[in-house]
């Protein structure tokens, strides 16, 4: 972006290696020597205000894309293509969109996506590491619980020094094993202890869960329906101690989902959930000090 007038000085954006979320304010005097700083004198000068509003909407803008990209993994939703062309010129939307794993519509093609072009279709690079172009009208963002091959991606991406902007081959992930049909939740978890509910709530919402009556949620949808994970954390006043209880599951009504019932996706964003919340408990307790 070229300087822009302010005052006795000009001031432009730099967006930087970083991305939009790093970008900040520059501004030269008039023998164009960069300034640590933009002198207060010209603080309110239109120019500077409407850069300062640029550089909140580029990093409001790219926690969306990256936001949006996530949502599409974890619903393993089916992305038109015509809507990675669109977007691909964008440089928010192609750090948060390259090089996750997407497959066809069969499945017959997988690899990191590299490019969408209008013309060409859509640029990968397969588990061989070949360059290989899809024209399939929709890709999906499959979530890694849902990638048989996840351990040799992971392999494979480091060896090509993949740098993913939304987590998806390194994202904890559960692999349900033995659970009891007649199971109603899940008590690995539970029992976690905070001295204050608010801490307990504090970091359930900086994990980007919701909290609703007293439980930390988390939604998924799967095979057409809508399941939510819960656990349960406290809907007394603030200051009072507290300590996490089960992982449940249920429909979007509130009916009740067995454990051995939840899709793969939503046991795996359940219990990923659940460890989060107990690794923020409070150690220093004589139990957990064993």
């Amino acid at each position: 972006m070229g300087w822009i007038r302010a005052g006795d000085y000009e001031v432009a954006v730099d967006v930087g290696e970083e991305g939009a979320s790093a970008a900040r304010l520059m501004c030269r005097n008039r023998a164009g020597r960069l300034l640590k700083s933009v002198p207060a004198k010209i603080a309110d000068d239109p120019a500077v205000a409407q850069l300062r509003s640029l550089t909140e909407w580029l990093a409001r803008h790219e926690r969306e894309c990256l936001a949006t990209a996530e949502r599409w993994m974890i619903r393993s939703l089916p992305v038109p293509t015509a809507v990675l062309v669109r977007v691909w010129p964008d440089p928010a939307w192609r750090a948060a969109l390259r090089d996750l794993v997407v497959t066809d519509p069969s499945g017959t093609v997988t690899g990191f996506l590299r490019d969408a072009d209008p013309e060409r279709g859509v640029g990968l690079v397969d588990p061989d590491g070949d360059t290989v172009r899809t024209t399939a009208e929709t890709l999906r963002i499959p979530h890694p619980v849902l990638l048989d091959d996840l351990e040799d991606l992971r392999e494979f991406a480091a060896e090509l020094d993949v740098r993913q902007g939304v987590g998806q081959l390194h994202r904890e992930v559960w692999r349900r094993e033995s659970v009891d049909p007649a199971a109603t939740a899940v008590t690995t978890w539970a029992g976690a202890r905070y001295t204050q509910l608010r801490f307990l709530t504090g970091r359930a919402v900086s994990l980007g869960y919701r909290v609703r009556g007293g439980e930390a949620v988390c939604t998924v949808h799967e095979d057409g329906r809508t399941v939510e994970a819960r656990v349960w954390i406290g809907d007394y006043e603030g200051y009072g101690e507290t300590e996490t209880g089960a992982l449940t599951w249920t429909t979007q009504d509130g009916t009740a989902v067995r454990p051995a019932e939840a899709g793969p996706v939503a046991w795996s964003e359940g219990m990923r959930m659940a460890a989060a919340l107990h690794a923020g408990r409070d150690t220093d307790t004589p139990e957990d000090a064993r």
